[in-house]
């Protein structure tokens, strides 16, 4: 339980580093609301809406079309994404076939996409 605290602080660690890096966003509680873009919005809120259901591994093969091009955009949902499934138990994950050590996979993926892989590294060795 100690080895997951600490990797759910990890994960949300790096997420607010690139945040206010790249975005220069500084939030505790990374949400939906810090898209500027309406669309992006509800793109995210579906997403959401969709791990809520237990369609978690759904959610993220769409989050992987969604930054198949590269806009700096679609990072910042991406993290938020990640931000979200890294605030739910294990439990809730467990019950839906999916795992703390995915959300850091996934993370990787991502920063590797973008280019930001370092901080990956940095955070998530």
């Amino acid at each position: 339980m100690f080895e997951q605290d600490c990797v759910m602080r990890l994960i949300k660690e790096m997420v607010r580093a690139i945040l206010k890096l790249l975005f220069n966003i500084d939030t505790d509680s990374p949400s939906v609301e810090l898209l500027e873009d309406a669309k992006e919005q509800q793109t995210l809120d579906e997403l959401l809406d969709m791990v809520d259901n237990g369609f978690i591994n759904e959610a993220e093969n769409k989050i992987y079309g969604i930054t198949e091009e590269g806009k700096k955009t679609d990072l910042e949902m991406a993290l938020l994404f990640y931000s979200y499934l890294n605030d739910k138990s294990d439990e809730f994950l467990e019950a839906h076939n999916y795992s703390r050590d995915e959300i850091k996979a996934g993370l990787k993926d991502i920063t590797v996409r973008y280019d930001v892989d370092g901080f990956a590294e940095m955070f998530l060795q």
